[in-house]
């Protein structure tokens, strides 16, 4: 029995859909900042390998995915914060069949027991015997319903993390970020993005090992205007998350913006050289929605002092 035919059997198992979509901005605009009313998604890379995913439980879309076939890992996945809604986890993850096939159905189907592999992105045989946690990047923790919890827990939405990283300070730095939005955000509109950079290895020579983790919050009040805005960056290992404070004073333009998720990091990438490319894709876009363009271009990058 090959896959298609194994993946249509199994469709009616889940409950869970996600949906590769031509524009996020047509499909599912919510998850994005839209400040003074312009709607500033993320860089989208150019290249086929890059596929936008509108993730949708039953009828209700509840969080967006830019992911990468190549490396089999998402860039990032964006959504609200509304709040801690104290979610259960559940033990089934999914994978996306319309990334194998654009005909098939948007329902996704359950990881399948034993398939070693797929051609666009990873499954749970990948992650066997690892090191490495399915790492979420719209994390149970922040979600804002059960249902929104549940569709958290497709493959397109996790990367390997380092499981002491994932269970240390990556999940403190994702309750200090909720914490804050607490504090700062309450009764106005919370957008998050989390995302990755590559880093050389692979697991089972197929899925791309990320060296960093990130994550950039904003919050904009009821006029749409900036109210805060903040980023972490975290080496994949179970090390210090380095905040990156933003002053609306000294917003600058440094240089021409590289993608930094085509970089493959290794011993001579310093954290320097890292945080300041990324300097995050997300914060870039709600600083200066007017220039904004929707893809990587020069000069779209800010500087953080």
């Amino acid at each position: 029995m090959n896959f298609l035919t194994l993946v249509l059997l199994l469709l009616a198992l889940s409950g869970c859909s996600s949906e590769v979509v031509a524009d996020f901005k047509k499909t599912c605009p919510d998850f994005f900042a839209n400040p003074e009313g312009t709607l500033s998604p993320p860089t989208v890379f150019t290249g086929d390998n890059y596929k936008q995913i509108c993730q949708i439980l039953g009828n209700t879309y509840e969080y967006a995915t830019l992911y990468d076939t190549a490396n089999k890992i998402p860039v990032y996945s964006a959504y609200k914060f509304e709040g801690l809604m104290g979610c259960k986890r559940q033990s089934n993850w999914y994978i996306e069949p319309q990334l194998e096939d654009r005909n098939l159905d948007r329902k996704m189907a359950y990881g399948i027991c034993g398939l070693t592999q797929l051609a666009y992105q990873a499954v749970n045989e990948d992650y066997k015997d690892s090191e490495y946690d399915r790492g979420h990047l719209a994390p149970v923790y922040h979600a804002r319903s059960q249902h929104c919890s549940d569709a958290t827990f497709t493959l397109t939405n996790a990367a390997p993390q380092d499981r002491s990283f994932n269970r240390g300070q990556w999940k403190k730095t994702e309750e200090a970020v909720a914490k804050t939005l607490k504090e700062k955000c309450e009764g106005n509109s919370a957008y998050i993005v989390t995302g990755v950079v590559p880093g050389t290895d692979k697991l089972k020579n197929r899925v791309r090992i990320p060296s960093y983790f990130w994550t950039a919050y904003c919050c904009l009040d009821n006029n749409q205007r900036v109210k805060a805005a903040s980023g972490f960056i975290g080496e994949n290992i179970n090390n210090q998350v380095h905040e990156m404070s933003v002053k609306k004073s000294s917003w600058t333009f440094m240089f021409s913006f590289f993608p930094v998720h085509n970089i493959e990091s290794g011993p001579d990438l310093s954290l320097q050289q890292i945080l300041f490319p990324i300097t995050f894709l997300f914060l870039s876009s709600i600083m200066n929605p007017s220039s904004h363009s929707g893809a990587a271009s020069a000069g779209s990058v800010w500087m953080f002092q």
